[in-house]
């Protein structure tokens, strides 16, 4: 730091006090570090080393010198000679000293363009001889941190749209009782008349790719078991015959060779015994359990059936609402269905948005829709109806680089109660930011968590702001990965002038108006010429004439205030 050093003569406008004061206490010299003063951490630190030469305090002599920073006083200063009792700094009287005091004080407002000022009074013994009078030793106060840039990169989500979805599409031909002959009442049921529609109308639509054709056949369990198997596949093959026919008739020669289709006889089908049995109503639950533990322990065929036979009125049931079920074969047409194209979701983006899932909603807003006016539109029409908390993250996102900060925070607040996604308390943290509530965003950065990697970095880059203004500038440079205003800022405020200079010049903050004016304090901070400092201000201002008025009071240029340059600069 630079040292500071004011002599001045102590004593009053009367000629008698003059002589008996400097008899008493010859002229002090003050070393204050730093200087000019300055803030850190919301607080201002430093150090005042009063020297005092040899034979320069009486034995019974004592000053108590009152430190004024602006407005505000600091208490007071004692040295003394070594027949003074008290808490005062002792100085012996042949060969003089040094007295070093410490203060510190929190930093406000009206600090920014004050004096550090000192007065006191002499005495000897209990009597006051003399005043001192009123000397400025330091100019205050320099506030660089608070350049700290307060606002933050927005954490946006995204969609879960599946472009292309696996789809099918069943229908079934039940059998009669042992046989696999497809009987003409079944072609005829909705679901296989829907079946054959469906085919039909998928030759017209191009979002629809047919991938296979698979038939399933079944036999119910109260039969023979290695006749129930070979009934499923003949089952199988009489639905692929009948199924040939359908799609020939409508002209769906493509689809209609029954040998490339998947087909597979699965046997009996108990599970899908037990689940038709739980919905039949017409057979008591005592019975239905017997009925499941006939087939589960009863492996003989001809005592299984024998067993259920004996149920009587159940069995009867049985054969009536549940196993006609079974003995089937289920024929599924699998295929790929795409979803809007990227010109539907914009167009149904400004017309149609009820047309819209929220997958696509946010699809189109994030990667679609280019201009800000529109995805807000967007977004602020569907909101309410699809009440989803990615889309009000999203939405005031955009307010808030809109600087529409109440729309902005009352979005975010309605994604937290939905959501506390780390990518909302990330938002959050920057809207508690800029409202000055140091301690609230600090919380809910801390709070952002369970994201990638580059979100939890811009996570701590946007917390860096919270760092400079608390003094941790080491931390604050160490949270930001690339180069940016800040980092250079926080590089600078550790000493590291060099590395600031290479950080901003390679950031994209360089040719903004904090920019320029961060570089013209490098410049003076580096020692250049007033003509280089003041061509580095001319820039910031013409971008920003507001730096015009914060120059000429920011002690970082104090050695340039008598520079008639720089005067006319910021007059």
């Amino acid at each position: 730091m630079k040292r500071n050093f004011i002599k001045y003569f102590i004593g009053l406008s009367v000629t008698f006090l003059i002589f008996s004061s400097c008899t008493l206490l010859k002229d002090l010299d003050y070393t204050v570090t730093p200087s000019p003063l300055e803030m850190h951490g919301d607080s201002i630190k430093f150090s005042v080393v009063v020297t005092v030469p040899e034979k320069g305090i009486k034995k019974k002599v004592k000053a108590e010198i009152t430190p004024k920073l602006g407005n505000k006083a600091l208490g007071v200063w004692t040295i003394q000679g070594t027949k003074i009792t008290g808490n005062g700094k002792t100085i012996d009287f042949k060969p003089g000293g040094t007295a070093t005091f410490e203060s510190s004080l929190a930093y406000d407002p009206s600090m920014e363009a004050a004096d550090l000022v000192l007065t006191g009074k002499i005495f000897k013994g209990d009597k006051e001889k003399a005043e001192l009078p009123s000397a400025k030793i330091a100019d205050a106060t320099i506030i660089t941190p608070f350049l700290a840039r307060m606002t933050c990169t927005m954490l946006t989500q995204s969609d879960e749209l599946v472009r292309v979805v696996d789809k099918s599409v069943s229908g079934i031909i039940n059998y009669n009782k042992g046989k696999s002959l497809v009987k003409s009442s079944e072609l005829k049921d909705d679901d296989i008349i829907g079946l054959v529609s469906w085919m039909v109308a998928a030759q017209t639509n191009e979002k629809i790719e047919i991938e296979s054709i698979s038939i399933r056949g079944y036999a119910s369990p109260d039969g023979e078991f290695a006749k129930n198997g070979d009934l499923s596949t003949e089952r199988v093959e009489s639905a692929a015959n009948a199924f040939s026919k359908l799609l020939k008739k409508e002209k769906l020669d493509a689809y209609a060779d029954a040998a490339t289709y998947d087909q597979k006889g699965l046997g009996e089908d108990f599970e899908e015994f037990k689940k038709q049995l739980a919905a039949t109503e017409s057979i008591s639950e005592g019975d239905k359990n017997l009925f499941i533990r006939v087939l589960e322990m009863e492996k003989d065929p001809e005592k299984r059936e024998a067993e259920m036979v004996r149920l009587g009125k159940s069995y009867k049931q049985l054969e009536k609402d549940v196993f006609p079920n079974i003995r089937r074969s289920v024929i599924t047409i699998s295929y790929k269905e795409s979803g809007l194209t990227d010109d539907e979701m914009i167009s149904f983006a400004t017309n149609k948005t009820d047309t819209l899932t929220v997958e696509e909603v946010l699809f189109t807003g994030e990667t679609l829709l280019k201009d800000m006016t529109s995805r807000i539109a967007l977004y602020a029409a569907v909101s309410e109806k699809m009440n989803d908390s990615r889309i009000y993250n999203n939405i005031g996102s955009l307010y808030y680089n809109q600087n529409d900060i109440p729309n902005a925070k009352a979005n975010f607040e309605a994604s937290a109660e939905l959501n506390e996604s780390g990518e909302v308390m990330n938002n959050l943290a920057a809207i508690a930011m800029l409202d000055g509530d140091r301690e609230k965003s600090r919380a809910l950065f801390t709070a952002a968590k369970g994201m990638d990697a580059d979100k939890m970095s811009a996570v701590k880059a946007n917390g860096a702001g919270l760092d400079i203004l608390d003094g941790s500038y080491s931390a604050a440079s160490g949270n930001i990965a690339g180069n940016t205003f800040n980092k250079a800022l926080a590089e600078m405020l550790q000493g590291n002038l060099s590395d600031a200079e290479a950080t901003l010049a390679s950031s994209d903050d360089k040719n903004d108006a904090d920019g320029l004016y961060l570089a013209a304090i490098m410049a003076a901070r580096g020692g250049s010429g007033a003509s280089d400092v003041v061509a580095k201000l001319k820039l910031a201002i013409e971008e920003d004439t507001n730096f015009k008025v914060k120059a000429s009071k920011d002690r970082e240029f104090v050695k340039f205030f008598g520079d008639d340059t720089f005067k006319a600069l910021v007059k």
